[in-house]
């Protein structure tokens, strides 16, 4: 089974990178030529300081709304965005646990800002920042992820009717190649 998936695995990021390399000549950075997964070599590049921001959005019902006091939800479990943030750097924290081709980096900052913007949506702001070779967009996205899915948890209890509605890179910032969403 495994040696299928493996032959599985190789035809789809062979099939894949011959259609990345005929798109403005961008291609997937974790196959090599042979279309085979593979951490990209950082070791060459030059050392800069980067920085991440990234946001997920999450939708809370009425019924969790309502236990609002002081910009923050308070459960059986603690302050839930508290709780968010303290689990969402340890997630970025992970990362390259996490996703199997990250490098492990030393993060130097891992920040977050939750507010409530209208009737019922919380949006998390993950910003990180890093001295090195290969940037932290991953990480950011994965500190605001984990926050997310961290609010769901401790209001599940109130409510499963809980939407995490976009997670997203806001801007990036120190590499090859800088972004900004407009």
């Amino acid at each position: 089974m495994a040696i299928f998936q493996t032959n599985i695995g190789s035809i789809l990021a062979r099939v894949l990178l011959s259609k990345t390399k005929m798109t403005d000549n961008k291609k997937l950075t974790h196959i090599d030529q042979d279309g085979n997964p593979s951490m990209v070599d950082v070791g060459n590049k030059q050392t800069t300081v980067r920085h991440a921001h990234a946001r997920a959005t999450v939708l809370l019902p009425q019924e969790v709304m309502q236990q609002v006091k002081d910009q923050d939800i308070y459960t059986k479990k603690g302050a839930m965005f508290q709780t968010a943030i303290i689990a969402g750097t340890m997630g970025a924290k992970k990362t390259s646990e996490l996703i199997p081709l990250c490098h492990p980096l030393s993060l130097d900052s891992c920040k977050f800002e939750i507010q409530i913007q209208g009737s019922n949506e919380v949006v998390i702001d993950c910003f990180v920042r890093v001295e090195g070779k290969t940037g932290v967009e991953m990480e950011a996205l994965t500190g605001a992820s984990v926050a997310a899915l961290t609010i769901y948890d401790m209001c599940k209890g109130l409510s499963q009717n809980i939407v995490i509605k976009d997670t997203k890179l806001m801007q990036k910032t120190g590499g090859k190649t800088d972004f900004k969403r407009s």
